[in-house]
């Protein structure tokens, strides 16, 4: 007995962690929190039901309104504010500026009638069926016409976020959610006693003020950054530090942090490509943490038990359910017949604007610390309640629907890109690499010049001198390539590495070609004048005189996504070289994912040929294409290449179509006019075989066995 007293009174009174509920251990409650984040996409897959729509069912079962087990902590409303605040940064982020731009007249027209239509059709509810008071009216119809893009995570998902409708929805997602809070503002000012033109001068000013320093000081100090510090760490801690700021400064004027989140991805996109290892560490920790957090915390609001408290609540959320949802689906599927759209595409966009959820309730919060005019609360309790309910059925509707969908849009797309693409050469790209800097820039080059999701294969090769540093050497090398692979991995791309031993370092890198199969070369371009007085040196004319395949000779001197403008100079009869689509197609590429601007200088036969084919391959990409007659105006161009831009020479070996001789001037050009410019040399891939008779090993022992037959004849006839 004494034993067992002893045991209880350790267990009771020791123990750190009593089970009790609410559980407020903060140990515990994260280990729950990522439980349901690791169990929720399993078990709604099984019951093929969204995982988003897991989430949020898993919030209200803990929550306090289900077994209460946890409750609705600062934690909750700090994560929540963060991940709400990533969904909008993200869908900025991803939005296509070139296409928005083309669209915005689409963008306005859907915005002001996923606006216009629920703000009616729940108005005249509120005030004939409801009976609510004018400013209860006003607030209401505030709550419905905005939406929240829930399930934008679905889209992302899938790789859907270029699609015209997913454009088109989330540009009006953030009008209608802009005039609701402008319409809130004026009510809010209304029962402050501060409305009038004072009132709306001072509210347009700080507005003003706001667009123009996150337009005008954002991109500079974005640009200052990233030019200036490299480290993942520090440019991801960056990036949030800006989302926030923008968040604050967008509260401070009167309106939701969401509006400056999403103002911020939308700025800052142009400096993280889509394919960078930033984005991708981006993504990650949104989708992994911040978002489901936000998703749990949303479904801890909702309290299913006021469904049976009586009718009243009942009948106020099925009727703002019914007139918001239906208000959301008229605007979506009347946009969709105006701009001739698929009626997949008015499914995407009815699912992507028909969720409401933290928007509608911090609205709701506002309505609740103001009174009417018979000093009572402006927000009654069951229209409350009625919209926390109403929050849970448009998101189960919104989140159906588009993940349906999306799914159906993306086997579509599947299909329609089955067709071969002739630019696309079977085999891999391979990367010299030596030094850490370099190495950096050629890989972040690599995977700008291929469209997101592409399967091309990346092979980065460290070649050393077989000399008595060989093993020092080998090491080196193989530690760089490891720290490569690593950052290709954090873009969520596979990079093979090799590190070859070779008396002649050209020849290692021809070998290596070969065996990897390769197509094309991407390496830097490094000084040789100190070895032999010339610009090239053997160990580069060796490499575009062995190959005909496509080689990139890189000099980069900034973060490819701090380059504002490409500028490409090819020569005449370039369009009928072999590669011409190849390189077409890397630079077009390149510049669609730094979503920069790109000039063609060359002849009109060969200009044509790049507007058409940019037209139909990259119909989003801003392209400009300039005459130039003939080679010997390339020193012209360097008075318009600034240090923030890139500049391509597309030249050819000799003997080829496009050859010509004013091309053996390049190397003295490029050093007066072009010395300190970001440079690409192109040699395009070209008719013809590979020169294999340079420094290899088979004509050798060709030459070789010939010679000892000679020999054997000569010496059986003197003995003979």
């Amino acid at each position: 007995m004494i034993k067992s007293a002893k045991c209880y009174y350790l267990c009771t009174t020791l123990s750190p962690h009593r089970m009790t509920f609410p559980i407020t251990d903060p140990t515990i409650i994260f280990l729950i929190v990522l439980c349901i984040i690791l169990l929720a996409p399993v078990v709604m897959g099984k019951l093929r039901i969204p995982h988003i729509v897991g989430l949020v069912l898993s919030g209200v079962l803990v929550g306090p309104y289900g077994l209460g087990i946890l409750e609705h902590s600062d934690s909750f409303r700090l994560f929540g504010n963060v991940g709400l605040y990533y969904i909008l940064f993200l869908a900025g982020l991803e939005m296509d500026l070139e296409g928005l731009r083309r669209d915005v007249r689409k963008v306005w027209a859907f915005g002001m009638l996923t606006f216009v239509v629920p703000w009616l059709l729940t108005f005249a509810a509120a005030q004939w069926l409801l009976h609510y008071s004018l400013t209860a009216s006003l607030l209401l119809s505030c709550v419905m016409a905005s939406n929240t893009l829930i399930a934008y995570p679905l889209v992302q998902r899938y790789g859907m976020t270029d699609h015209v409708s997913v454009r088109l929805s989330v540009g009006s997602s953030m009008l209608a959610l802009f005039f609701s809070l402008v319409v809130l503002a004026g009510v809010v000012s209304t029962q402050t006693d501060s409305s009038g033109i004072v009132f709306w001068m001072l509210f347009l000013l700080k507005l003003l003020a706001f667009f123009f320093g996150m337009i005008f000081f954002l991109p500079r100090i974005t640009r200052w950054f990233l030019r200036r510090y490299s480290d993942a760490a520090m440019q991801y801690t960056f990036v949030l530090a800006m989302l926030f700021v923008s968040a604050m400064l967008s509260d401070l004027i009167g309106l939701e942090g969401i509006l400056g989140a999403f103002l911020a991805g939308l700025i800052m996109g142009r400096y993280i490509p889509s394919v960078s290892a930033l984005m991708q560490r981006i993504e990650f920790t949104g989708n992994t943490l911040f978002i489901p957090f936000f998703l749990i915390g949303v479904g801890m609001l909702i309290n299913c038990r006021l469904i049976f408290a009586g009718q009243g609540v009942l009948w106020v959320t099925l009727l703002i359910t019914l007139v918001g949802t239906l208000g959301k689906a008229i605007a979506a599927y009347v946009s969709c017949l105006w701009f001739r759209l698929t009626p997949a595409a008015g499914h995407m966009m009815f699912g992507l604007t028909s969720a409401h959820a933290a928007g509608a309730i911090a609205i709701v919060m506002v309505g609740m610390r103001l009174q009417g005019a018979d000093g009572q609360p402006l927000v009654s309790a069951d229209m409350l309640n009625a919209v926390v309910l109403m929050v849970l059925f448009t998101c189960v509707i919104s989140t159906m629907l588009t993940q349906r969908t999306v799914r159906q849009l993306a086997l579509r797309e599947k299909r329609d890109s089955m067709a071969d693409d002739p630019t696309e050469e079977e085999g891999a790209m391979l990367l010299p690499m030596k030094y850490q800097d370099d190495s950096e820039r050629l890989l972040s080059l690599a995977l700008l010049m291929h469209r997101q999701g592409s399967r091309r294969q990346l092979v980065a090769v460290n070649v050393v001198y077989d000399d008595i540093y060989r093993t020092r050497h080998q090491e080196e090398g193989r530690r760089l390539l490891t720290h490569m692979r690593a950052q290709a991995l954090a873009a969520n791309v596979t990079l093979q590495t090799q590190v070859r031993v070779a008396e002649n370092i050209a020849n290692g890198i021809k070998h290596a070609f070969k065996e990897h199969n390769a197509s094309e070369i991407v390496m830097g371009m490094h000084n040789n004048k100190g070895l032999n007085g010339k610009f090239w040196g053997q160990f580069a004319q060796s490499l575009y005189n062995g190959l005909s395949r496509q080689i990139m000779f890189v000099r980069i001197n900034q973060p490819l996504n701090t380059i504002r403008k490409i500028q490409v100079a090819l020569p005449s009869r370039a369009e009928y070289e072999r590669g011409f689509y190849l390189w077409l197609e890397r630079m077009l590429c390149l510049a669609d994912n730094l979503d920069c601007r790109i000039i063609f200088h060359g002849r009109e036969e060969a200009l044509s040929l790049i507007r058409t084919y940019a037209n139909n391959r990259y119909p989003s990409a801003r392209i400009d294409t300039c005459i130039m007659q003939h080679w010997n105006q390339l020193p012209q161009l360097a008075a318009t290449i600034h240090p923030d831009h890139l500049f391509v020479v597309v030249t050819s070996r000799k003997d080829a179509v496009s050859y010509k001789k004013a091309q053996e001037q390049l190397p003295e050009e490029l050093e007066q006019h072009f010395k300190g410019t970001n440079i690409i040399i192109l040699f395009p891939y070209q008719y013809g075989t590979d020169k294999e008779q340079m420094s290899f090993a088979e004509p050798q022992h060709q030459e070789e066995e010939s010679a000892y037959s000679l020999l054997r004849k000569w010496w059986k006839r003197i003995t003979e």
